[in-house]
């Protein structure tokens, strides 16, 4: 018997496991977040798959995505980063982490909770959407709107809505795995 998922997902492996096991499972620690939405901004004008085989290289470069330290990095630091191979070397996408965390850490240093902050843009809880074909999916939302303005708010960048909404899908806040998708019933 054939299991069925999104008609997105390729043949790829890593790309079989990404979805049965990551995509649309709800993650609500701030650090994971974070990562998530710094490396959704990595993805601007590529393709997911290129990011997610980049991942493991990305923690190494960006120390496991720990805000404080990565908000420390500076000019040196980021001449290296242009140079490793293993992450996309876009100079703009590079300073985007850094920016990011140093916008994380304003706003939680301000006794602010990351992930209380991202999900209230569900009011808290998972939105289930009930897509026959994804076709039907929308790239941004009202919500992924007020996300994405609000994070520009607080200083970050490549937080745009479609970014924002291709990250509520793959943390789980909405489930946008098609109805036939045998992981639609798991998010």
């Amino acid at each position: 018997m054939d299991v069925k998922r999104c008609g997105w997902v390729s043949s790829d492996p890593q790309y079989l496991e990404y979805h049965d096991k990551v995509w649309g499972r709800p993650v609500y620690d701030s650090r994971e977040l974070f990562e998530k939405l710094c490396l959704d901004g990595q993805q601007a004008g590529l393709s997911w798959l290129t990011i997610l085989k980049k991942q493991a290289n990305y923690e190494a470069a960006f120390a496991q995505f720990y805000p404080a330290k990565i908000a420390l990095f500076d000019d040196k630091k980021v001449e290296e980063l242009m140079q490793n191979a293993g992450i996309v070397r876009n100079r703009l996408k590079v300073n985007s982490i850094i920016k990011n965390a140093r916008a994380y850490m304003a706003f939680t240093n301000a006794g602010n909770d990351f992930s209380d902050f991202l999900w209230d843009f569900v009011g808290g809880e998972v939105r289930y959407n009930a897509f026959v074909h994804g076709s039907e999916i929308p790239a941004q939302t009202s919500e992924s709107v007020a996300m994405s303005k609000a994070l520009k708010k607080l200083g970050f960048n490549f937080v745009g809505p479609t970014i924002c909404y291709a990250f509520m899908q793959a943390v789980g806040m909405v489930n946008d795995h098609t109805l036939d998708c045998f992981c639609y019933s798991e998010g």
